[in-house]
């Protein structure tokens, strides 16, 4: 009996030794009975600074994509009037080398009407070549095409093309003393450059 008692007890020993082996291992905290630490909270002063940089930060960013949007916004205006301007050019420049050859007509018929007969059947004739003229200058006007009437002005290289220089006295040094083929304006830019002689 006795040897059955031990037996038990040393059972009931080793039962306990190993139940004291499972145990987790506590905190010290929890060893002693104590709850853990709540996180430390943040002062009132530290979270509107921990705001403040974060408002500083969005901030920051917010004003560099506006600012990139609006250079961006600025070279797409820049580059719809450069393209616009540079049609505009290309389509004057077309329109242009369309009128001048329409001006070479105008000369030859302003020539032939130089010499027009004033009597007989040549008289209706160069009547109706007048009207025709006048409607081909109405019709060019319309275009924004005028004529420079460049007589008396002065030689200026960059409207009038000098044929020669010849003395003068009824005009100056450098005034153009006759027109030999009239220039054209287009806008405010030259169409074709008067043909000219100025007095030396």
């Amino acid at each position: 009996m006795k040897k059955n008692k031990d037996q038990n007890e040393q059972s009931k020993q080793e039962e306990l030794e190993v139940s004291e082996k499972e145990e987790p291992i506590l905190e010290n905290e929890e060893l002693e009975g104590q709850p853990p630490a709540p996180a430390k909270e943040l002062s009132l002063e530290e979270q509107v600074e921990s705001l403040q940089s974060s408002l500083d930060e969005m901030t920051a960013k917010a004003e560099e994509y506006l600012d990139g949007w609006q250079r961006a916004r600025a070279e797409f205006a820049n580059y719809k009037k450069r393209v616009l301007k540079e049609n505009t050019e290309i389509h004057q420049v077309a329109r242009g080398d369309v009128i001048k050859i329409y001006l070479d007509i105008l000369d030859d018929l302003e020539r032939a009407l130089a010499e027009k007969p004033t009597q007989g059947d040549g008289k209706s004739w160069s009547e109706g070549i007048e009207l025709i003229v006048q409607k081909l200058h109405s019709r060019l006007e319309a275009e924004g095409v005028k004529p420079m009437n460049p007589l008396g002005e002065e030689f200026n290289p960059n409207f009038h093309e000098a044929l020669m220089k010849e003395e003068s006295d009824e005009y100056k040094s450098g005034q153009i003393i006759e027109v030999m083929q009239e220039g054209y304006w287009i806008g405010d830019k030259v169409l074709r450059p008067a043909l000219v002689r100025v007095a030396a």
